[in-house]
């Protein structure tokens, strides 16, 4: 039991095939009481995939465009727990114009509103919720390998950079309170945000005949088993840290160009 008696927050929950969906599910199973987090006419969605958890759990309000929904929800985790033991970054997006046809062209405002939800969102929802967090939790952000070019990525790989280097100085921050603050760069997987990617196609086949280990685009366990490690007492000295979960994709180098 990694998370026995651990209180566990977790963001991004909106299908049953997503990492932050299986991360909910682990950390149950490892002993953690959960909550979730959610908003808008997608919250009835995250209520819906709660039923199919092995054990209830409420779900918090969270809208990380708004300054306002992040004190709140310190307020209900306070009044729920009074304490934090772990926190999972789940939060991305970007919208139509930021993917698939370079990053040429589009807007700016689009642009804002990728880093915005899938970077920025760690720094604030860290700063609400750590003064609920004793020394020894942890906050974990799922990541897709930012240190890349890849094809039709585009803004978003651009978002995920930032969201690298902005854990390294949450961590930072937070370190000299005992808080750890890690990534885990997952490889690609079926899940809907994947679905809104042009050409999602070619990556399965191309991280699946690269990585020695294969690669299974509709497993999420194995990102979620290493999410839920980090937030155990298991890495208790590792911080500002990505850690790979890709099948050893990114380990390895291109033997055949044209095969990826």
């Amino acid at each position: 039991m990694l998370l026995e008696g651990s209180k566990v927050l977790i963001t991004g929950v909106l299908t049953r095939d997503s990492i932050a969906t299986s991360v909910a599910r682990v950390a149950q199973q490892q002993g953690a009481e959960v909550l979730l987090t959610s908003f808008g006419r997608a919250k009835r969605l995250t209520e819906r995939i709660v039923r199919h958890l092995e054990r209830p759990a409420d779900v918090l309000e969270l809208d990380v465009t708004r300054p306002q929904d992040f004190s709140a929800l310190a307020d209900a985790v306070r009044d729920r727990w009074g304490r934090l033991d772990g926190l999972l970054h789940a939060v991305a997006y970007a919208p139509e114009s930021c993917l698939g046809d370079g990053v040429l062209h589009a807007p700016w405002e689009d642009v804002a509103t990728a880093v915005q939800i899938s970077a920025y969102s760690l720094a604030p929802l860290a700063a609400a919720l750590s003064p609920l967090m004793p020394p020894g939790s942890a906050i974990v952000g799922l990541d897709f390998d930012g240190t890349r070019a890849y094809p039709k990525y585009d803004w978003m790989g651009v978002a995920k950079a930032a969201l690298e280097a902005t854990a390294r100085y949450v961590a930072r921050d937070l370190g000299p309170r005992g808080i750890r603050v890690n990534l885990v760069a997952a490889g690609p997987l079926r899940t809907l945000a994947a679905r809104s990617i042009p050409g999602f196609d070619d990556f399965e086949a191309a991280w699946d005949a690269r990585a020695p280990l294969g690669w299974n685009v509709r497993d999420p366990e194995p990102a979620a088993k290493a999410c839920v490690a980090l937030l155990s007492d298991w890495f208790g000295a590792t911080t500002g840290e990505i850690i790979r979960v890709d099948g050893g994709f990114g380990a390895v180098a291109i033997e055949d160009p044209g095969a990826a």
